[in-house]
């Protein structure tokens, strides 16, 4: 488990981060904490395939990781057996970083991107870390 060091260098290093599984809803997590991230000055990259080419965030929705371009960080908001996938694609495209959100955990993956030389953090969420760390 990251120590709050870990977490504050994550966050004060990465500019780019895709979330994974972002929703149009505003009711939803991943629009909150997207958006959230989006105000702390992040570049923040929607990736939903069901809404691709849509702008949001001052960006285009993507359909995939691939498609988002050079990222520093993958925020994943989908189920913890789905992540791996997610995971392996960070990984793929050069992403510093995998972050699973709350309740997202998927030990295999997380060793994979480890071993892959990504730093990984599990069932956290940047936008509850941030004010923690006052950053």
């Amino acid at each position: 488990m990251p120590s709050d060091a870990d977490i504050r260098d994550i966050l004060t290093s990465v500019k780019t981060i895709a979330v994974v599984g972002w929703s149009p809803k505003p009711d939803r997590p991943s629009h909150r904490v997207a958006a959230y991230l989006k105000g702390k000055g992040y570049r923040v990259i929607p990736v939903n395939p069901g809404h691709a080419g849509q702008k949001a965030l001052g960006e285009t929705v993507v359909a995939t990781l691939a498609e988002a371009g050079p990222v520093d960080m993958v925020d994943i908001f989908r189920r913890s057996e789905e992540a791996g996938a997610v995971a392996d694609e960070a990984v793929r495209i050069g992403a510093k970083v995998v972050w699973m959100q709350i309740g997202v955990v998927d030990e295999a993956a997380a060793s994979r991107a480890r071993n892959a030389g990504l730093r990984v953090v599990m069932n956290r969420c940047p936008a509850i870390e941030i004010p923690h760390l006052g950053l």
